[in-house]
């Protein structure tokens, strides 16, 4: 399987909005979405939500354009937060409590 380990640590390619958008499946968008505005309360939430072609990519869904990890290492000029000299800062420490394995992929790209 690829991956695509992003600044946070996260694998955008096992994400659901990376892989509807990947393949350009509306129907899947559609699906997404539907699924999305309930798991997260939000009845109003655009389709555009659900089409990301990952977080280095042109195109970002959800909270990823405004995701502060993302922002930080863009700005910074690092490919990840493995690379950050500050790594495990508290926005990453706070990150890692909702997304353990995300701790887990940096740590592999630390060593």
């Amino acid at each position: 399987m690829t991956t695509m380990i992003v600044y946070c640590g996260l694998d955008c390619a096992s994400c659901e909005a990376y892989k509807v958008t990947l393949f350009n499946d509306q129907e899947a968008m559609q699906q997404l979405v539907a699924k999305w505005r309930q798991e997260y309360n939000s009845p109003d939430m655009p389709l555009e939500a659900v089409i990301c072609d990952g977080c280095r990519g042109p195109r970002l869904g959800g909270y990823c354009s405004e995701c502060p990890i993302r922002a930080c290492a863009v700005e910074r000029g690092f490919q990840t937060c493995a690379e950050c000299p500050e790594y495990g800062c508290e926005k990453l420490e706070s990150f890692f409590k909702m997304a353990p394995h995300a701790r887990a992929n940096l740590e592999a790209l630390r060593a």
